[in-house]
């Protein structure tokens, strides 16, 4: 596909590019066990090693009212005892059998995995099934890893002037949608999560049967369905499992901005963001011209418009550029960033950013530069086959947004049959007149500071 692509696009296929893309991961099977459990089998015999993930479809956006960082702290409890491993136990098994693992949660979906050596398979899908449903609430080890969550919130947020900004401009996007909460949590809300609080959500969520396991590398799909079948099939599935009803979003009728001061910024930006919608399934042609559009308005290098323009030709900015998230369960948003340079307010800098706007919709998209991006997502998306980790963590994401395996497969033909029109159309979309929020990232004002020295008699 990449040669095809290079050929009807007048490009030249780089010598070494060829062989790696022949070496990329082979075929994806799929399996389905009796309760419930997907299983993704993507072979690569490359390397005598095998990456085992077991991904749930639940995240911080299925969390109850007032237990925001729920899935996160029941993530941290999840290394903990089972009835047939002591607390810790686990991680010290993986690294013994000279493996590495870890695990996370985002808003849609919390992961596990271990990375260990391919013989080493049927023991990591031992201990994962364990404790799948037979894990321990020790009431010191609970609130002892409430404690952790709380100081990881403290570095990763509260000390970060960027972290506590991001979470307030998610917060103003998303006027009732869960999405707009903090998957680490709001700490008022996190003090007071409980025993029962982690156990209802553990016995919610956690089954086969709202369970996806992925396994990638030196293994036959043969092999992980019979060791499948044999550690996760005994696991009845949950008769009680509930839907992932969100609140959803009302029309955003209105413009709303966020100012965010602090005397740690470093780099004051502005940044704009706005709805958009993501990959549906059987439907993702237009998150795909959205990839492009934040590709050509500001992507990465020094070619995009914003770059161009911004960065380069008017010396205006440190840095320009537009992102977007085409997967997840619910519509996304589609941002840009503008940090100016000294000298250039954050209103000057907002003002650029619409004048971009402006500049691309009118003089649309130049057909050479289209097709650079086009190749270069066309061999990303072949690269992405030579990472077996990262193949098995990109399925996961798409399989827990509710892709199917045919959505997935087919999602880098539907990249390259993006037209510049599909663009365009999908930018006059996204920008007819949206109701953005608009945030600055900045330090307080200067105060005057000096002491008044005229002289008052009595």
């Amino acid at each position: 596909m990449l040669r095809r692509l290079a050929l009807a696009l007048g490009l030249t296929l780089p010598a070494f590019m060829a062989p790696l893309a022949a070496q990329a991961a082979g075929e994806v099977a799929e399996f389905m066990l009796d309760n419930g459990m997907q299983v993704i089998v993507i072979e690569d015999h490359r390397t005598p090693a095998v990456t085992h993930m077991v991904w749930y479809r639940t995240g911080a956006a299925d969390e109850p009212p007032g237990q925001s960082g729920i899935a996160h702290f029941v993530e941290h409890l999840m290394f903990k005892a089972t009835d047939d491993l002591a607390s810790g136990e686990f991680s010290d098994i993986v690294e013994a059998n000279g493996g590495s693992g870890n695990a996370f949660t985002s808003l849609d979906y919390t992961g596990y995995f271990q990375r260990v050596a391919a013989d080493r398979l049927g023991l990591m899908m031992q201990m994962e099934a364990d404790r799948m449903r037979d894990l321990v609430f020790d009431p010191e080890e609970v609130a002892t890893e409430r404690s952790v969550i709380i100081e990881e919130r403290a570095q990763r947020t509260d000390s970060s002037p960027g972290g506590l900004f991001n979470e307030q401009m998610a917060a103003a996007l998303y006027l009732n949608h869960p999405y707009g909460i903090p998957i680490i949590g709001w700490r008022h809300e996190m003090e007071g999560l409980t025993l029962e609080d982690a156990r209802a959500f553990y016995d919610t969520w956690y089954h086969p049967n709202n369970a996806i396991l992925i396994v990638a590398g030196d293994v036959t799909p043969e092999e992980v369905l019979a060791l499948a079948e044999q550690h996760y099939g005994p696991i009845p599935a949950s008769d009680s499992l509930p839907p992932r009803l969100r609140p959803t979003e009302p029309p955003h009728i209105a413009d709303r901005r966020v100012i965010f001061e602090d005397e740690r910024v470093a780099t004051p930006y502005v940044a704009i963001r706005m709805l958009a919608p993501v990959r549906e399934p059987g439907d993702q042609a237009e998150a795909a011209a959205l990839v492009y559009l934040a590709e050509l308005l500001g992507g990465s290098g020094q070619t995009s418009l914003m770059a161009r323009r911004l960065q380069i030709e008017e010396e205006r900015s440190l840095f320009a550029g537009a992102f977007y998230d085409s997967t997840s369960v619910d519509p996304s948003s589609f941002s840009l960033v503008n940090a100016p340079v000294p000298g250039v307010t954050l209103e000057e800098a907002e003002a650029d950013l619409w004048r971009m706007v402006e500049t691309f919709l009118e003089e649309g998209i130049d057909p050479e530069h289209f097709a650079r991006i086009q190749f270069q997502l066309e061999a990303s998306e072949i690269y992405e086959e030579d990472n077996t980790q990262g193949l098995a963590r990109a399925w996961g994401v798409e399989l827990t947004a509710g892709l199917s395996v045919a959505d997935i497969e087919a999602w880098t033909e539907v990249l390259a049959a993006v037209t510049p029109e599909d663009v365009m159309a999908a930018a006059q979309r996204l920008f007819d007149d949206p109701a953005t929020v608009t945030g600055y990232l900045m330090r307080p004002p200067a105060t005057d500071t000096e002491t008044d020295t005229t002289e008052v008699s009595q």
